[in-house]
């Protein structure tokens, strides 16, 4: 249960409205989401944060497609529910197919796992490695 109510298009101020239409018109669709609606009652922090995305979430040195697949895989690492499922239906609309998806799982469950170990018995960091 959110611990904020979800605003509708007609409950926004007009800060949020215009960021609403940024959304609409950048994601070439007319549906926005439960995390806008929800963050739409600070307008500041929704533009801060819609800008953000918009920024980092470009196509640039790494496709959209692979940002996404990133953006699932630190979702599960920090337990995000909603973004895991947000963020798999972008990563699927933007090509990830039931193979990679599966690929994708098997890496996220292997960093966790070694992830684990490491933490437990506290390994040095190679010299070789460090910047």
């Amino acid at each position: 249960m959110g611990t904020v109510p979800l605003l509708s298009d007609d409950a926004l101020s007009d800060e949020a409205h215009a960021v609403f239409a940024d959304i609409r018109a950048t994601r070439g669709t007319d549906y926005v989401n439960n995390f806008w609606r929800a963050l739409a009652h600070d307008p500041a922090q929704l533009k801060a944060t819609w800008e953000r995305i918009k920024e980092v979430m470009a196509p640039g040195a790494l496709d959209p497609l692979v940002k996404e697949m990133v953006y699932v895989a630190v979702s599960t690492a920090n337990s995000c529910s909603y973004c895991v499922h947000s963020h798999t239906a972008a990563a699927r609309a933007k090509g990830m197919t039931d193979e990679m998806y599966a690929e994708l799982l098997r890496v996220i469950a292997l960093a966790s796992q070694t992830n684990g170990l490491v933490t437990a018995m506290q390994v040095e960091v190679d010299d070789a490695f460090k910047a």
